[in-house]
């Protein structure tokens, strides 16, 4: 039901905003096709091979070095704009939502039910797709149930608490925690 209000705030018509398609580097089909395999493969809870995961993420782009486990349920939007450096663990029912490149380095654990999402929306203009890479660098740890946003670095072995919401970079080594990300210390002893 349409009501024409017209006080208050603007209301951004969503009919007219700019498609999210300018961000799948792929024909339609292709996408498609992905999305079956992504369901059938990757999402099913049921298909218990971590390996048959990585060979289908692979099949579709991504890069995933030796000795990666992926875990049921994770959901991966474009696999051609995921790289995923060795012997990385991705927990259950991670999702990373990669309109734009998510790196990820060797030894790094993304815990379960963690989304990584590059994307977000001119919420100020017309709600155009706008997305900015991801980068974990090696031996990082996101735990259970965090957000990581585009844009956002996660510095060399840091530490992301249970929960938190992370927006800006992290640096190497410290530990944050939190809505938003507040420095909780260094990871490792000093000295």
């Amino acid at each position: 039901m349409d009501e024409d209000v017209r006080t208050g705030p603007p209301v951004i018509p969503l009919s007219e905003a700019p498609g999210e398609r300018a961000a799948w580097g792929r024909s339609p089909l292709v996408v498609a096709a992905w999305m079956a395999v992504e369901w059938l493969v990757v999402t099913n809870a049921l298909q218990p091979s971590s390996r048959l995961r990585v060979a289908a993420l692979r099949a579709f782009g991504a890069r995933i070095g030796d000795g990666v486990i992926f875990r049921q349920r994770t959901r991966v939007k474009l696999p051609w704009k995921l790289e995923v450096g060795d012997h990385c663990w991705i927990g259950e029912g991670v999702w990373i939502h990669n309109q734009d490149q998510v790196t990820i380095g060797h030894d790094a654990v993304v815990s379960q039910e963690t989304l990584l999402t590059t994307g977000s929306h001119a919420h100020r203009r017309d709600m155009a797709l706008i997305t900015r890479p991801l980068v974990i660098e090696p031996g990082v740890w996101v735990t259970s149930r965090c957000i990581v946003t585009g844009g956002v670095t996660l510095g060399r072995s840091c530490l992301v608490s249970p929960a938190t919401v992370v927006m800006r970079d992290v640096p190497a080594g410290r530990i944050v925690a939190g809505n938003p990300a507040q420095d909780a210390g260094p990871r490792f002893p000093e000295g």
